[in-house]
């Protein structure tokens, strides 16, 4: 990694933490664990980065353009789908939540009928791609740090749903899965 390359990921690390600091002041948080997944995300930007537009129809680059595509489409649909349905209002006052995840009623239609967590399987699919524009052992093992870091995103962000929508959120949770649909 280069000095430019280092310094665009403090830069990086020092706007996640304009960001994160509420979350990373409560460690049980969903947004404490995001932080770190946003951290390996960042890490594979700056280090694969470079090579972004290397050998562009090779299969690894093919792959890491589907993964970053299909992330995209998840981010947008399940951004669109919290925003129409989610009623996002004053209700709910958690200061490490960002306004659009402040939501008041349980979304359970669109892509959130499949997949309790599309946003957050948006930057798996984004860590993954990026880990495919350099396959090798620095960009699996960041890939799979963000990767353990976002399911345990998940794991406490289901723990806050279930403290606030109860066995509304215990119900959806056994018609939808974490990730992928019909698999995790």
């Amino acid at each position: 990694m280069g000095w430019w390359q280092a310094g665009l990921f403090g830069l990086g690390t020092v706007m996640l933490l304009g960001l994160s600091w509420r979350a990373l002041r409560r460690p049980r948080s969903h947004g404490f664990y995001r932080f770190f997944a946003w951290e390996a995300i960042l890490a594979l930007l700056v280090l694969n980065g470079p090579l972004w537009f290397v050998d562009r129809f090779a299969p690894h680059q093919l792959l890491s353009w589907a993964l970053l595509f299909a992330s995209l489409l998840l981010l947008f649909a399940g951004i669109h789908q919290l925003r129409r349905m989610g009623r996002a209002d004053g209700q709910r006052q958690d200061a490490e939540l960002f306004a659009f995840e402040r939501t008041s009623q349980l979304v359970t239609s669109g892509i959130y009928r499949y997949i309790r967590h599309p946003l957050y399987a948006s930057l798996l699919l984004l860590a993954w791609g990026l880990a495919c524009k350099q396959p090798g052992l620095a960009s699996w093992a960041l890939a799979l740090l963000a990767s353990l870091a976002l399911w345990l995103t998940a794991r406490c962000d289901e723990a806050e749903c279930l403290a606030y929508f109860g066995e509304a959120y215990r119900d959806y949770m056994t018609r939808s899965r974490m990730f992928v649909p019909w698999l995790i």
